[in-house]
């Protein structure tokens, strides 16, 4: 319910569509065309070939009306993009049944194995900007059942926001990397997992320890062949910190306090003197580079005149 004198926004007719309050065209073609035929044949389209080929033109066609048509019902595209996220990612799955209230850690993981596979099925969803605070319903579905799964811990309404926006960082940089990985295979004609096997070669042919030492090591353990899976473990290492968090507040320690704004002004930043060290930063760092360069050539040349010998 809202509260008393609330006075009711002026919604964008994607959002209000969402939410059911907009109002019915007023005429339009065949009574078979409706918002929700619209957006499926966009999230259709967006499945098979990507956001970048949606259009009001291209939806149109594929069924079969003219253009004007899907106006009198959608009057923007950024309407209809609204719509079509609301639709693909869904309402987020229902709590396991016999799981613990206090039990946030699994809720926040099951909850995240569902946002990466809603992310495996409709990659597109990617490709639409966040733009602030979400306001449709499956949109709020979602946010809540992840502040849910928090309501028992110790900690402020503001702090559970801020550990769900964390966790769905990392969420969506997950999804982020496997979706460009699956469309550099698909692009390529080869499986996923021949990208990572294909770069490892390369580490493994000019990777020096004289170079790069730690990364070396790193490469000689295997870790970029069949190294344990990354997303995984930094999602366990987020809800690490976010649980010894819980544990001192738990434990009676204060909210700490948040970090003191920069004193770096921008009269500071713009100091003839920082320009010209930040310059000087950028030329060694060439040198550098340069130098780098030239020793992986001459290590080359010995390599290939030892092999002669």
């Amino acid at each position: 319910m809202a509260p008393e004198n609330a006075v009711e926004p002026e919604l964008p007719r994607g959002v209000a569509l969402a939410w059911g309050v907009a109002a019915n065209p007023q005429r339009g073609p065949k009574r078979e065309m409706s918002i929700e035929r619209i957006v499926d044949a966009a999230v259709e389209i967006a499945d098979a070939e990507g956001l970048a080929a949606v259009s009001m033109s291209r939806v149109a066609q594929s069924l079969g009306y003219t253009t004007m048509s899907l106006y009198r019902y959608v009057t923007a595209k950024d309407d209809l993009l609204v719509l079509m996220q609301e639709q693909g990612i869904g309402l987020p799955p229902e709590p396991e049944p016999g799981l613990d209230d206090a039990d946030w850690r699994e809720r926040l993981r099951a909850l995240g194995r569902a946002q990466v596979d809603v992310h495996r099925a409709h990659p597109w969803l990617l490709d639409i900007p966040i733009q602030g605070t979400p306001i449709t319903p499956n949109n709020l579905a979602w946010m809540d059942a992840m502040l849910d799964a928090l309501s028992a811990a110790p900690l402020d309404e503001d702090e559970r926001v801020a550990i769900i926006l964390l966790v769905t960082g990392q969420l969506r940089w997950q999804s982020t990397i496997e979706r460009s990985y699956e469309v550099a295979a698909g692009d390529a004609g080869i499986d996923p997992q021949a990208i990572d096997d294909g770069r490892s070669a390369v580490l493994d042919a000019f990777v020096t320890a004289e170079e790069f030492p730690a990364l070396r090591r790193a490469v000689d353990a295997g870790v970029f062949r069949e190294g344990e899976d990354p997303f995984a473990f930094g999602l366990e290492r987020v809800l690490d910190g976010v649980a010894e968090y819980i544990a001192r507040r738990a434990g009676g320690d204060e909210r700490p306090a948040p970090s003191p704004p920069s004193r770096e002004t921008p009269e500071v930043t713009a100091d003839k003197r920082v320009r010209e060290a930040r310059k000087s930063v950028r030329d060694a760092e060439k040198r550098l580079r340069d130098a780098r360069r030239l020793e992986r050539q001459a290590v080359r040349e010995a390599r290939a005149r030892h092999s002669v010998d």
